[in-house]
């Protein structure tokens, strides 16, 4: 069952889904059933309600209890009963039926319109006669008061065949040139015929006379109306005594007043197909029309749109069950539909489980997806290669990202990881074997993602709710563990937490004391709820240790980035090594090359090699001679960076950021005559102020 909203009508395609071929066995078709979640959700209102290829119109009985469809191929009509719920039989014919209708209550009498002109009569038993009219036929409508049928066609004539009497009689001499469709007044019985030059006759049974003329061709043409050709008649349908529904060949219906010769009011499909179909609804005062590609109800008054259907394959008729919110459709597909709209009616009374069902679907109601269309962001599109598309046709711009076709990204996607579909079938047979196992007792154990933290998790909350069953205080928090918004965490790999990154270093000590102090303070809360009194000294102590804490933290992640950096160090130090050692093997790789080009080198310069040593150098080893080279052939800035790598220079970090200091040792050596010179002048000053203060104590 398919479930659509148009207007906020909610409209239940009750055929939709996977359909069971015949020639399968009962125990296949069960196992069927089981496996497959599609056929499982199916709604099979009525058994083997489909036509083998095509089904051209569909009709209800006036008493309500059989639905007849004419289909091919082969050509052939089929009864079901709808209080068994099944196929009553099914007629074969010679040829294709262009229209057929009920002439009685039930399935006894009917009347089939062949397109090799023959006109077939059956009764209850099956076929009972079979007459031929002049032309080829369209249409045909029965006239319960005389018993007369009347034969629309390729022709200027209305046939008249009168099932009384069992013979034709006087033909109807119309002023058009073909004749589509005709229906009669259920009212006054008025005979109406639409002609294929857009005009509407009438005519009285009981006098055989033309009693009015209605031009709907060029009524039917608003302002700006692109015409191609003169729009027919191709739909007719009376309500009431004095209301008439016209259906034109472009795709308009008019609805029309005997008594005026404008139509009151126009409504446009704006698909310019024929209209094929033309139905009354008088509970809600609608009409459903519909042409080859949807089936629109809407108010006959306004002509505001109600709702609307608009099915996958071409729709050949429409039949509405009376007084209910079912309508039927003949399509161009084997499968004949049945949609239930609620909001027309409600379900007929051999399927009244329908109302139920609808109220069940309407209390939990999903969200609307796009079964044809897959949501990708900018994102997906760079990974998937498909940036270019952007702004072309096969990518529709939609909120944050775009809507593109499900096929295309299905074969993109396998193109770009062609072992996607293993991988997600293995996960899909995990998730599977995981909900069968929830059905089983459980027992507590850890997740395989996030180990670590999911034991800190459980852990916190057994002391929060043993903290709430001492306090008697409203209830615990809900766990991260127990949360639905969370749970991927545990459960997806990629949100593992990598405990050896310099983040989590960093981190660790501050949540970890926040942990501590969390801990502490659920233990205070709990003793001061045990005891009534509490001594001020405690506080005091409890302030002392958490500023202790404070400041252990500090030292904790301190100590961490001293750690890092001498991780960083020894680590660009180990690549410098290993670097060095592979310029050494390939120098050595070199040399081996052009051994056999040295031999003759090393016979004329036996003599041995000596290397000069300069001021403020160190020598190592001989092997330190490529490096030093490479270190005069580098830029400063390369310098610099090898120096700070192999950690010469001296840095020290601290609040007020990096600094370098160099210090050089000089010796000064004083100046013997200065000193002396100095020295006199220090001993002058000194007897000078003694002879001062001589001379005021003797004043004094």
């Amino acid at each position: 069952m398919q479930i659509s909203s148009v207007n906020d009508v909610k409209i239940y395609n009750l055929s939709h889904g996977k359909s069971l071929p015949e020639w399968l066995s009962d125990r296949r078709k069960r196992q069927l059933q089981k496996k497959d979640v599609d056929i499982q959700r199916r709604i099979e209102l009525i058994q083997d309600f489909e036509m083998p290829t095509v089904c051209t119109s569909i009709k209800v009985s006036r008493d309500g209890q059989f639905i007849l469809a004419a289909g091919t191929y082969k050509p052939r009509i089929r009864c079901y009963d709808t209080y068994q719920l099944s196929l009553k039989f099914e007629r074969c014919l010679d040829s294709d039926v262009v229209a057929f209708d009920v002439l009685s209550d039930d399935y006894s009498k009917l009347v089939f319109l062949h397109y090799d002109r023959y006109v077939e009569f059956h009764s209850q038993h099956g076929h009972y006669y079979k007459t031929r009219i002049p032309k080829f036929g369209r249409d045909f409508s029965y006239h319960y008061p005389s018993c007369d049928l009347y034969f629309v066609g390729a022709s200027s004539e209305v046939y008249r065949l009168n099932l009384e009497q069992g013979r034709f009689l006087n033909s109807l001499q119309t002023d058009a040139v073909e004749n589509n469709v005709c229906d009669i007044n259920p009212v006054h019985h008025l005979f109406a015929t639409g002609t294929s030059e857009g005009r509407v006759e009438c005519w009285d049974p009981r006098v055989r006379n033309r009693v009015g003329l209605l031009d709907c061709a060029l009524s039917s043409l608003s302002e700006g109306t692109e015409v191609q050709g003169l729009p027919s008649i191709s739909a007719l349908k009376f309500h009431g005594s004095l209301n008439m529904a016209v259906g034109t060949s472009t795709g308009q219906v008019l609805l029309c007043d005997l008594r005026s010769s404008q139509p009151l009011l126009v409504k446009d499909h704006f698909y310019n197909l024929p209209i094929n179909s033309l139905n009354f609804h008088d509970q809600l005062d609608l009409v459903v029309s519909s042409d080859s590609k949807i089936i629109k109800i809407w108010n006959k008054d306004t002509g505001k749109l109600f709702s609307s259907i608009q099915p996958q394959v071409n729709i050949n008729d429409v039949c509405m069950y009376p007084n209910s919110g079912m309508l039927f459709t003949a399509n161009e597909d084997p499968k004949m539909n049945t949609f239930y709209i609620p909001a027309l009616g409600p379900a007929p009374r051999w399927c009244s489980f329908l109302d139920n069902l609808t109220e069940e679907l309407e209390e939990s109601p999903e969200s609307t997806v796009y079964d044809d269309y897959k949501f990708v962001t900018r994102k997906d599109l760079d990974n998937l290669g498909l940036s270019h598309l952007v702004g072309s046709s096969l990518l529709k711009a939609y909120m944050h990202g775009f809507f593109m076709d499900i096929r295309l990204y299905h074969k993109v996607k396998s193109m770009a990881n062609p072992f996607a579909y293993e991988e997600y079938r293995k996960d899909k047979i995990r998730q599977k074997i995981e909900e069968s196992r929830t059905q089983r007792v459980q027992v507590k154990k850890l997740p395989k993602v996030n180990k670590e933290l999911a034991l800190k998790l459980m852990e916190e909350g057994d002391d929060e709710a043993e903290l709430t069953s001492r306090t008697k205080k409203g209830k615990a928090l809900p766990s991260i563990l127990g949360d639905d918004r969370f749970k991927v965490m545990f459960e997806n790999p990629d949100y593992q937490v990598d405990e050896q990154s310099d983040e989590f270093r960093l981190l660790n000590p501050i949540v970890s004391k926040v942990g501590q102090k969390w801990k502490k303070k659920l233990r205070l809360l709990a003793q001061q709820d045990a005891t009534s009194q509490q001594e001020p000294e405690g506080r005091a102590s409890s302030e002392e240790e958490s500023s202790d804490d404070d400041k252990s933290w500090v030292e904790e992640v301190r100590e961490q980035r001293r750690l890092l950096r001498q991780e960083d160090r020894d680590r660009r130090r180990q690549e410098r090594k290993e670097a060095d050692r592979n310029t050494v093997l390939l120098e050595r790789e070199q040399n081996g090359g052009d051994k056999t080009s040295n031999m003759t080198k090393s016979k004329k310069t036996s003599q041995p090699q000596f290397y000069q040593i300069k001021a403020g150098e160190e020598f190592r080893s001989f092997n330190d001679m490529a490096h030093k080279q490479k270190l005069q052939k580098a830029s400063l800035e390369d310098r610099l960076k090898m120096e700070e790598y192999s950690g010469v220079s001296n840095v020290a970090d601290t609040a007020v950021g990096s600094k370098q200091l160099t210090f050089t040792l000089k010796k000064v050596v004083p100046d013997s005559s200065h000193w002396h010179h100095s020295l006199n002048k220090k001993s002058r000053q000194s007897a000078q102020s003694s002879a001062k203060a001589a001379q005021s104590l003797y004043d004094f």
